[in-house]
C-alpha cells in the first residue's frame, strides 16, 4: 500500500493547515482569525469575495491586538489622522499595504455592509488608499481599524500617514526591482554559458562534451528563478484571467495570456531539449524576454509616476487667498501658505487648508466634502477643514496645516460632480486589446499548423515568436501617458483640468458659450460713478464694508473705487446674505444696507432707464441712488473671439443689460446674444443647444454660473485672484491666460492626433513583427527584445512628440 500525504489549504488565505484543522461549513481554516473572517463575510452575505479569487484572503495567524489600537481613542490623535470631522460625519484615508487583488477591492468597497456606521468606502487600488466615511455616533475609529486588521487589511498608521505621506518606494516597486536584478543576473550567466553554441564551437573530445553538458544543466537551473519568480506576475495574471473567463465573470481575455503562453512554451521546449536531446534550447530567449518585459514595466512605471508627481504637486489650482504678512494683507497663491498664516476667506470662497477660526463665528457649507448641503455653524477657536465653502460674511482664520493639493484634487474629482462620459480613446484601446489577445492566439496556432506540415523545424520558432512579438500594450499605454503630459503642460500654463477625460471632450466641442462679467470683462479694470443723493463718509463705509463680503466682479470694482476714512469691525451682530446674480444685503452697525440689480431692490418707477450696468443702493429701506459700472474688456478679447469664431458657434449669456450689445454683435448671432439672463436662463439655453445635438463648452466666473457649468459638456471657470471656483467646473483657467484659450483647445486636438499616430505606429510594428515571426526567420532572442522595446518606444514617441509639439506651440 502506498500512502500519499495530501496538503490541506486554508479556504480563506490558502496557507497550509496544520493537523489540528479548524473547520466550519465544510471549510477548513489554518487559524481562528481566518475562520472569524469567513464568519463575518458569511453573516453579511459577502461570500462572493471567494468567487472572485480562490484563497484570496490575507493570512491572519497570530493576529492579536492586546490594546494595540487604544491610542485611536485619543481625540488629538484622531484629529491628526482625519481628513474631515463633524458630529455625524468623519472622513479618513487609510494606506493599506496588503491590498493585492480584485477580491480585496470588492471586499473593502463593501466594508459598509459589514460594519454598521460606515457610510462609504472607495479603494484606489494603484495607490492602495482606502477613502472611508463613517458616522462617529455609531462607530469609532478604533473599532473600524480593528475590524480592518481582523479582515487582514491593517492600515499603516504612523506619523507619515498622519501627514498624508507614503513611502517613496512601495513593496510592489521593491519586488519589481528585485525581479529585474535576479532575472538580469540569470540572463547574463545563461548567455555566458551559451557561448559555445553562439560561436558553433566543435566538441573534439569527451572532456569538452562533459563541460558542455554541465553548462546546459547550469542554464536549466538558472532558468528556474526566471520562470517561477521573474515571470510569476504574467503567469498568475493569465491564470486568473482564464479562471474568470471560464466562470463567465468576464468576457475579456487578459493581454498576459499570449505572453504567458510564450514563456511556458519556451521553458517547456528548452527543458525537453536539455533533458532528452542534450541541446541548448531557448533559455537565453526566455531570460531575455522576461528581463526586457520587467525592464519595460519599470520604465513605464517610473515615467507614469513622474508625470503623476508633476500633476499632483506642481499643477496647483490658480487660487489665491488674502494673507496677513508684514503688517498688511496681500493675495498669495495657496501653495505659498505656511502654518500660522492669518488668512481672510470671503463669501463663496473655498477653505484651502485646515485652519483655526479667529472670527467670532462662521457659516460653512461642507457639501464639497461630504455631499450634504447642510450649513454648519463654527465658533471662534474651532477647526475648519479644507474644502468647506464660506457662506455669509468673510472670516479670518489661522492656517493649521500646509495645503494638501492632492486632497483638494480628490475633492474636485468627487463622484457627485462627475458627468456622464462618452466612450473615450482609452476605452477603445482596451476593447481592441481584448480582441488582440484572441487574434494573436489564432495566428500563433495557424503558424504552428502550417509549419508542422511544411517545415517542422520552424514550428517552435514561428509560433513562439508570434506570441512573444505581438504586443497590444502600446495601444493601451499611449493614451494615459500622452494625456498626463498634456495635463502637466496645461498646469504649467495655468490651465487646470479635472482629469484626462476633459482633454478628450475638449476635442469634441462645437459651441462655446461665454458669460460676460468677469469672463470677457476684467474684474480689476473699470469705471464706477455714483448717481443719486450724496453719500456721507459713514454711508460710503457701509457700501465698502458690504462689498468686501462679496466675490462678484461688480462688488469688487465698487469696493476698490470707494474712498472713505470710516471703518467697521466685524462682530456677531453683523448679518450678510448674497443672492446669486441679484445682489447682497447686510446689517452693519445696526444699519440695513442692500446693493444689487433692479430685481433685488425696489427702485423709483420714474427713474430714467439706462442701458449701462447699474447697481442700486438702498440704506435703511430708503433708495439712495445707483452705481453706473462700465467694465473694461480683457486685453485682446476681439482677437480671441475672432479666432474662435472660425471654428465654433459662439454665444454670450450675460446677467447685465444691453449696454455692450453694439460692441459684441459682430461676434455673436442675434439669437445667441442674450442679456438680463438669470442663472436658470443660462442653464436652459445650454440644454436647448445640447438637445440640438451640439457639444457645448461654457466659460464663466464659477459664482453665478455653477448650474450652467455643470450642465455643459465642458465647464471652465475663470479664476482671477480668488479661489471662488465651482466644484461643478471641469477646468479652471487663470484669467491671465484667457488669451490662450484657443491654443489650449487646438493643442488638445493635436494631442489626440499624436495618440492616433502612436496607435498606427503600434499597429505597423505588430504587423511587421508578426509577419516576420510567421516566416520563421525571427529568432526568439530578438522577439524577446523587440516586444518590450515596442511598448517603451511607442510611449516615448507619444510623450516626446507631445512635448515637442508643445514647444512648437510655445506652451
Amino acid at each position: 500500500m502506498i500512502v500519499t500525504e495530501t496538503q490541506t489549504l486554508c479556504y480563506h488565505c490558502g496557507d497550509e493547515c496544520s493537523h489540528e484543522n479548524i473547520s466550519l461549513d465544510d471549510k477548513i481554516f489554518c487559524c481562528q482569525g481566518c475562520k472569524t473572517v469567513y464568519e463575518i463575510l458569511h453573516d453579511n452575505d459577502l461570500c462572493g469575495f471567494y468567487d472572485l479569487n480562490q484563497n484570496a484572503g490575507v493570512s491572519l495567524k497570530a493576529k492579536r491586538f492586546d490594546g494595540k489600537f487604544d491610542y485611536l481613542e485619543d481625540t488629538k490623535i484622531q484629529s491628526q489622522l482625519l481628513d474631515y470631522q463633524s458630529d455625524n460625519i468623519n472622513k479618513i484615508t487609510f494606506y493599506i499595504p496588503s491590498v493585492h487583488c480584485s477580491s480585496c477591492v470588492w471586499l473593502l468597497e463593501n466594508f459598509h455592509k459589514i460594519q454598521a456606521g460606515v457610510i462609504y468606502t472607495r479603494l484606489n487600488f494603484l495607490k492602495k488608499e482606502l477613502s472611508l466615511t463613517y458616522n462617529p455616533e455609531k462607530v469609532n475609529l478604533k473599532t473600524i481599524v480593528e475590524l480592518l486588521t481582523t479582515l487582514g487589511y491593517e492600515p499603516l498608521l504612523n506619523l507619515e500617514s498622519a501627514e498624508k505621506k507614503k513611502p517613496t518606494i512601495n513593496h510592489a516597486q521593491r519586488k519589481l526591482l528585485l525581479k529585474i536584478a535576479v532575472v538580469g543576473f540569470c540572463m547574463g550567466n545563461i548567455m555566458i554559458f551559451s557561448f559555445p553554441d553562439y560561436f558553433h564551437l566543435d566538441i573534439n573530445n569527451n572532456y569538452d562534451e562533459k563541460f558542455r553538458d554541465v553548462f546546459l544543466y547550469i542554464n536549466l537551473l538558472l532558468s528556474l528563478p526566471v520562470f517561477f519568480f521573474g515571470a510569476s506576475d504574467y503567469l498568475q495574471g493569465a491564470w486568473v484571467s482564464l479562471k474568470e473567463f471560464s466562470r463567465k465573470n468576464t468576457k475579456n481575455l487578459s493581454v498576459d495570456i499570449p505572453i504567458a503562453l510564450g514563456i511556458i512554451a519556451l521553458f517547456l521546449r528548452s527543458f525537453y531539449e536539455v533533458i532528452f536531446n542534450h541541446s541548448q534550447g531557448y533559455f537565453d530567449s526566455l531570460a531575455g524576454l522576461v528581463f526586457f518585459l520587467l525592464a519595460g514595466k519599470w520604465v513605464q512605471q517610473k515615467t507614469y509616476n513622474f508625470l503623476s508627481f508633476n500633476h499632483q504637486y506642481k499643477s496647483y489650482f490658480p487660487l489665491a487667498v488674502k494673507v496677513f504678512r508684514n503688517g498688511q494683507y496681500n493675495y498669495f497663491n495657496i501653495n505659498e501658505l505656511e502654518k500660522g498664516d492669518k488668512i481672510i476667506i470671503h463669501h463663496q470662497e473655498i477653505i484651502p487648508s485646515d485652519a483655526i477660526l479667529i472670527s467670532k463665528n462662521a457659516q460653512i457649507d461642507y457639501s464639497f466634502v461630504t455631499g450634504e448641503s447642510k450649513t454648519i455653524i463654527k465658533q471662534k477657536g474651532e477647526l475648519l477643514y479644507a474644502g468647506g465653502r464660506i457662506i455669509g460674511e468673510k472670516i479670518e482664520a489661522k492656517v493649521e496645516k500646509n495645503v494638501s493639493q492632492s486632497y483638494l484634487t480628490q475633492l474636485w474629482n468627487n463622484d457627485a460632480f462627475e458627468k456622464e462620459k462618452a466612450i473615450s480613446t482609452t476605452d477603445l484601446a482596451n476593447k481592441f486589446a481584448n480582441y488582440f489577445t484572441v487574434i494573436t492566439l489564432i495566428i500563433a496556432s495557424l503558424a504552428a499548423i502550417y509549419w508542422y506540415f511544411f517545415n517542422p523545424n520552424l514550428l517552435w520558432d514561428s509560433s513562439i515568436s508570434v506570441l512573444m512579438v505581438a504586443c497590444p500594450c502600446a495601444l493601451t499605454l499611449s493614451t494615459p501617458f500622452t494625456m498626463n503630459v498634456v495635463m502637466v503642460l496645461f498646469g504649467k500654463n495655468k490651465f487646470f483640468v479635472r482629469n484626462q477625460n476633459v482633454i478628450q471632450k475638449l476635442t469634441e466641442i462645437d459651441t462655446i458659450v461665454f458669460d460676460k462679467t468677469g469672463t470677457l470683462t476684467d474684474n480689476n479694470i473699470g469705471k464706477i460713478q455714483f448717481y443719486g443723493n450724496q453719500l456721507s463718509d459713514e454711508e460710503k463705509a457701509f457700501v465698502k464694508f458690504l462689498t468686501s463680503q462679496s466675490m462678484h466682479p461688480m462688488s469688487k470694482l465698487i469696493h476698490e473705487n470707494i474712498k472713505t476714512k470710516t471703518t467697521f469691525e466685524e462682530n456677531e451682530k453683523n448679518y450678510f446674505y448674497e443672492a446669486h446674480g441679484l445682489g447682497i444685503e447686510g446689517i452693519i452697525d445696526g444699519n440695513f444696507v442692500r446693493l444689487g440689480s433692479e430685481k433685488f431692490i425696489d427702485y423709483p418707477t420714474d427713474l430714467e432707464k439706462n442701458t449701462h450696468s447699474l447697481v442700486h443702493l438702498e440704506i435703511n429701506r430708503e433708495y439712495r441712488g445707483y452705481f453706473l459700472v462700465e467694465s473694461d474688456f480683457r486685453e485682446n478679447w476681439q482677437n480671441i473671439l475672432s479666432d474662435l469664431q472660425k471654428n465654433y458657434d459662439l454665444a454670450l449669456l450675460s446677467g447685465d443689460n444691453e449696454a455692450t450689445k453694439s460692441i459684441l454683435k459682430s461676434y455673436f448671432q442675434d439669437q445667441n446674444l442674450r442679456f438680463n439672463q438669470s442663472p436658470q436662463d443660462k442653464l436652459n439655453f445650454i440644454k436647448v443647444q445640447q438637445n440640438l445635438g451640439k457639444k457645448v463648452m461654457m466659460i464663466g466666473d464659477g459664482l453665478n454660473d455653477a448650474g450652467a457649468l455643470r450642465q455643459a459638456d465642458i465647464g471652465i471657470a475663470i479664476s482671477q485672484g480668488s479661489q471662488a471656483f465651482s466644484p461643478s467646473c471641469d477646468a479652471i483657467l487663470d484669467a491671465s491666460k484667457f488669451s490662450q484659450l484657443a491654443d489650449y483647445v487646438r493643442f488638445s486636438k493635436s494631442a489626440l492626433t499624436i495618440i492616433k499616430i502612436s496607435f498606427l505606429l503600434s499597429l505597423v510594428y505588430n504587423f511587421i513583427g508578426i509577419s516576420w515571426a510567421i516566416s520563421g526567420k525571427l529568432s526568439p532572442v530578438f522577439a524577446a527584445i523587440f516586444m518590450p522595446l515596442s511598448s517603451v518606444s511607442v510611449v516615448l514617441f507619444a510623450v516626446g512628440m507631445t512635448y515637442l509639439w508643445a514647444f512648437r506651440c510655445r506652451l
